[in-house]
């Protein structure tokens, strides 16, 4: 009778112990199969997102551009860089008014013109009929009397130079973002450009100098060390006409202070169109013109337009009295 419990018991033991060990694997194998799901599972959503972003590539790659070269289109040599707005109107499609209208300045070569006005004042649809990413419903835009429509685009954009308000900084070495722009530099004159940005000495300063990668969109440099980079590709590119589009605005009160410097160092000498709702930098230029609703209300110089005491005159008060944003 002691030998049967007994070897019930033991039985019952063995079943147990095999439960227990059964179920220490199951528990193995499922921790082990964690992992490979939650991949899986983020493996999908990585691919949600490259399918959004394929779309977007190719209904990119799809569109039709808005401009195209018409044929027996001028090759443009260097230009003197006198720029021409006559009678200029522009509305964007599915907007009810027109973004410019009847708009006339010229620019003329080595001049430095500020466009001052409220957002949707016009300012940047000039800046982009300069560079014939559209062309005008009405009127004329020449580079150094030449209708831009009548020139090749290749030809135009290498007279232009554009320093925007967020620069395009490649994911690449502090050399390749500077020559961008001249892809054939030489060393000297990359390093020529760096110096004349104020660039030289925090590129010196990186762990591998020139070499030094900046990460994507330039994230391991500054706002400014950002900016003067830009600076140091235009000097490098030296075009003829330059559009700086808020140069200044991501920037703080001392990055500021440090590009002034030598962004009057690359307008010296170039046709310069600056959009800026900074007065302060707007009123460096050599004429200044104020847009309302896409039209031109006031030009001048800076002093003058403060002695004419009109729309310049108020908004330059309040801008003294507050950051640029909160007058724009």
């Amino acid at each position: 009778m002691r030998s049967w419990s007994s070897g019930r018991g033991h039985g019952r033991w063995r079943r147990a112990a095999s439960a227990w060990g059964g179920l220490l694997v199951f528990l193995t194998y499922l921790a082990q199969l964690f992992r490979p799901v939650r991949d899986l599972s983020h493996l999908a959503t990585t691919v949600y997102s490259a399918s959004a972003g394929a779309e977007r590539i190719i209904e990119f790659l799809d569109a039709e551009p808005p401009v195209r070269d018409r044929a027996g289109a001028l090759e443009l040599d260097r230009v003197r860089g006198e720029v021409e707005f006559e009678g200029v109107t522009f509305r964007y499609p599915g907007t009810a008014s027109p973004s410019l209208r009847d708009a006339s300045i010229t620019l003329q070569p080595g001049e430095t013109v500020a466009l001052v006005g409220a957002g949707g004042a016009g300012k940047s649809t000039l800046a982009k009929l300069l560079l014939r990413l559209l062309d005008p419903d009405a009127g004329t835009v020449r580079l150094d009397g030449h209708d831009l429509r009548a020139v090749t685009l290749a030809s135009l954009r290498e007279q232009v130079g554009i320093l925007l308000q967020e620069p395009a900084v490649l994911d690449a070495s502090v050399r390749d973002s500077i020559a961008y722009g001249r892809p054939d530099a030489t060393e000297e004159e990359v390093v020529a450009a760096a110096r004349a940005a104020d660039a030289h000495e925090f590129v010196c300063a990186l762990p591998d100098g020139y070499d030094t990668r900046v990460g994507q969109r330039g994230r391991l440099l500054s706002g400014g060390q950002r900016q003067r980079l830009a600076i140091a590709r235009a000097h490098l590119r030296d075009t003829p006409v330059l559009v700086l589009d808020e140069p200044s605005t991501a920037l703080d009160a001392d990055a500021v202070e440090r590009i002034l410097r030598p962004l009057g160092r690359l307008m010296q000498g170039r046709t310069t169109l600056v959009i800026s709702h900074d007065l302060l930098l707007a009123g460096r230029a050599d004429r200044i013109v104020v847009l309302e609703d896409g039209v031109i209300v006031e030009q001048g110089s800076h002093a003058a337009l403060l002695a004419a005491g009109g729309r310049y005159a108020r908004r330059y008060a309040r801008h003294v009295e507050a950051p640029p944003e909160a007058v724009a």
